[in-house]
């Protein structure tokens, strides 16, 4: 299961919940009813938007709450979502995290939630409950070596990783309600500052998207890292900003900075020949990606007009293009920053 993306739906039933688009104009975060005819109606924004320009979104396994990770103080906004919208925003953790937001994520059982920032100690992690935020856990023994814009919890929970901007450029720790020993590093480091990192599904691989050729650098995981996996025979074309695998992980994902913005690969324990670029492509630097749960829509967030494209997806890559949506977000100069699809079906 995908803790924060969506689940693998069950067989015939297609997916229809919203679409969630994170940008750096206000109101920062818009959603989007989705369905398989594409976009429809925008939801009122929420009542009291983020303080900042949004730099993560994740959900709760039930779909229940979206949190917005962002650059000015109190760096995390949660909310409650429901068929009919945002609800009013709950109140802050008690302790803050100490830098911009940079991204964040809730456990698989929704017991917690993760918060990694641009100041040392870099990763903070709280009780979430129904009622909102609860105490922050102890911060782990041996910190992120810096500005920490990726987080994750494993699938399993038992893991949380955290890409940071120095060497080791990934630290992953045992989670089991608060931080373990930190994890040897991997053998092969990736090749510059980390991005963004991510979990298969199925909890057998763990990728992290970065600055430096290759781009993209994956590795078995059981317990630690394994031997980094060859890379792909033909790498994205510049700094990985983001990466999945599609639901039934059968592919990968990257999305980057450079024409055409997004590489998709079949994945089975290694990198298979790269899958035909999409006929339209993401307008501008690509930030954010995100699977429908049943796996047959692929979005992508980016910095140029119109911020958002979803494309329908299929064991052969990608496919037509939906419609933009009516209301775009901001200004012609916005960015889109994230994107993620509700966990929510009908």
């Amino acid at each position: 299961m995908r803790h924060s993306d969506g689940l693998r739906s069950a067989a015939g039933k297609v997916y229809a919940g919203t679409l969630f688009l994170a940008t750096n104009e206000s109101p920062y975060v818009l959603a989007y009813e989705w369905s398989y005819l594409g976009f429809g109606a925008k939801y009122s924004d929420p009542a009291t938007l983020p303080t900042g320009t949004p730099t993560d979104l994740a959900f709760d396994p039930n779909g229940f709450n979206v949190a917005v990770s962002h650059q000015v103080s109190p760096y995390i906004s949660v909310y409650p979502w429901s068929s009919s919208g945002f609800g009013t925003k709950y109140s802050d953790p008690a302790t803050l995290p100490s830098g911009n937001g940079r991204s964040v994520d809730f456990s698989p059982n929704g017991s917690d939630i993760a918060v990694s920032y641009a100041s040392s100690p870099y990763i903070s992690v709280y009780s979430w409950s129904s009622l909102g935020f609860g105490a922050k856990y102890s911060d782990p023994a041996t910190l992120p070596n810096g500005n920490s814009p990726g987080v994750r919890f494993s699938n399993d929970g038992l893991t949380i990783a955290v890409a940071h901007t120095n060497s080791p450029y990934v630290s992953v720790y045992p989670w089991s309600s608060g931080f373990g020993t930190k994890y040897s590093d991997p053998a092969t480091l990736p090749a510059g500052s980390g991005i963004k990192v991510n979990f298969s599904n199925d909890d057998s691989a763990i990728a992290v998207a970065h600055d430096n050729s290759p781009y993209v650098s994956v590795y078995p995981w059981s317990s630690g890292f394994g031997a980094k996996y060859s890379d792909p025979a033909t790498l994205p074309t510049g700094t990985g900003r983001n990466i999945e695998f599609s639901p039934n992980d059968s592919h990968i994902v990257v999305c980057h900075t450079t024409s055409p913005y997004v590489s998709a690969y079949p994945w089975s324990s290694g990198f298979g020949s790269k899958i035909a670029d999409p006929s339209t492509l993401p307008g501008g630097d690509a930030r954010g990606l995100a699977f429908t749960p049943d796996g047959n829509n692929l979005a992508i967030s980016h910095t140029d007009t119109p911020q958002i494209t979803v494309y329908s997806w299929s064991s052969s890559g990608f496919g037509t293009k939906y419609a933009d949506p009516s209301v775009l977000p901001g200004t012609t100069s916005a960015n889109g920053i994230r994107v993620k699809f509700s966990r929510l079906q009908s």
